[in-house]
């Protein structure tokens, strides 16, 4: 496992965007922070407690000038009743290949099912990592006021 540490740039990811589309990654986040989660998938409570926290936290981001992007295992259709259920605005990846996506950011996986283990990064708009949290198992994620937090610190210190 190769892990990305503060510096780092973050691997180029392209993932399949529900409702269409694609998320390519770091560049939809490209001048702006970023919050990159993956999450487990939509049965995993910790996960849809992580994603309607992070769906409430919007207009805080929105004024730190802080986008998120989203993405799991899941499927397009489970991915989108996820969204519908928490009535999430961020894009939301799905179908995301657990090897190659552990091999390019250093995320755990878990082997039966297999899925992504949650792992958060935060990226400066340049694409580099500021943060990255790695979970291997159900608890240890990002939340959103650590998040705000850190763009506040981060933010003026430039």
């Amino acid at each position: 496992m190769l892990a990305l540490h503060s510096g780092d740039t973050f691997p180029s990811l392209t993932l399949p965007a529900v409702g269409g589309g694609s998320i390519s990654l770091p560049e939809d986040l490209a001048g702006s922070f970023g919050v990159v989660l993956i999450y487990r998938g939509s049965w995993c409570p910790y996960c849809n407690a992580q994603l309607a926290a992070f769906s409430r936290a919007a207009d805080t981001f929105a004024e730190l000038g802080i986008k998120v992007v989203v993405f799991s295992v899941d499927d397009e259709a489970t991915s989108a009743a996820l969204v519908e259920k928490h009535r999430l605005t961020f894009p939301v990846g799905h179908g995301a290949d657990p090897d190659n996506i552990a091999a390019e950011t250093g995320a755990y996986t878990n082997d039966e099912p297999h899925h992504l283990q949650s792992t958060g990064f935060v990226l400066a708009p340049d694409g580099t990592v500021i943060t990255a949290v790695y979970s291997s198992g159900a608890i240890g994620r990002l939340v959103p006021d650590d998040v705000a937090g850190l763009i506040r610190y981060v933010s003026s210190q430039s």
